[in-house]
């Protein structure tokens, strides 16, 4: 079956430039003008990737998306023209996978599009375990349930984005290691990693924000300064 992707923007030409692009490319494609009318259409019908504009009328994107977190882990790009580096760290601090500036290529929208559903199509089929792991990894109170994608703290279910399990995950199956953010990156993200950019920080901080009881000072993702990032290792609870 096809993705189905929807484009909520309050600029009808900007929605049909879109829609042409990802019909050539065999995407589903379902129009939106408000956040209101994104929040309906995603309550009655299967999304598989919202591409939602910031500045819009009744209900703006950083409102609907973080309406659409409370609920659902469909990949989320916001292409907006607010270009300033704080509107995209509060974008990614949201929730959204990605942040694309106006005006774009739209070829660079799609190719971001099919990079952000083939990641999706790998978290929600669960990568095979690998040889050296179990099917799931335990590090002081969270256990990694590899197989069905879930985390649990003290026993309690807690939601990650696809994009937050897979960043997760690369820590847990290597405790001890110090990651750059480049490395982190190139295997989180599946691109190349081109400059110093905030994606990687914001999400490790969204991270923190769900599993640490106090972010500012973590005991499992810990900050390696001038190198990157580790996690804790099972001896650190010991």
């Amino acid at each position: 079956m096809n993705p189905t992707i929807l484009i909520v923007d309050d600029q009808p030409d900007i929605v049909e430039l879109l829609k042409l692009f990802l019909e050539r490319d065999n995407y589903l494609v379902i129009e939106a003008y408000d956040g209101l009318q994104a929040w309906e259409i995603i309550q009655s019908e299967q999304i598989d990737l919202a591409v939602i504009d910031i500045m819009m009328p009744g209900q703006d994107g950083y409102q609907l998306v973080k309406q659409i977190r409370s609920v659902y882990k469909m990949p989320i790009i916001f292409l907006s023209a607010k270009n300033q580096d704080n509107d995209k760290i509060l974008g990614l601090g949201l929730g959204a996978d990605d942040f694309i500036v106006k005006p774009f290529n739209p070829l660079e929208v799609v190719a971001r599009i099919q990079a952000q559903v083939r990641r999706a199509y790998a978290f929600n089929e669960a990568l095979p375990v690998s040889s050296a792991s179990s099917a799931d990894i335990a590090i002081g109170s969270l256990n990694l349930h590899l197989e069905s994608c879930v985390l649990k703290l003290e026993g309690n279910e807690v939601e990650l984005t696809s994009t937050e399990y897979k960043l997760l995950r690369t820590f847990m199956e290597s405790p001890g290691r110090v990651f750059t953010k480049k490395q982190l990156f190139e295997k989180v993200w599946s691109d190349p990693y081109w400059k110093d950019d905030n994606t990687v920080m914001v999400h490790i901080s969204r991270l923190r924000d769900k599993i640490e009881s106090d972010p500012r000072q973590p005991v499992y993702i810990k900050t390696i300064r001038g190198l990157g990032y580790k996690f804790a290792k099972k001896e650190d609870f010991i």
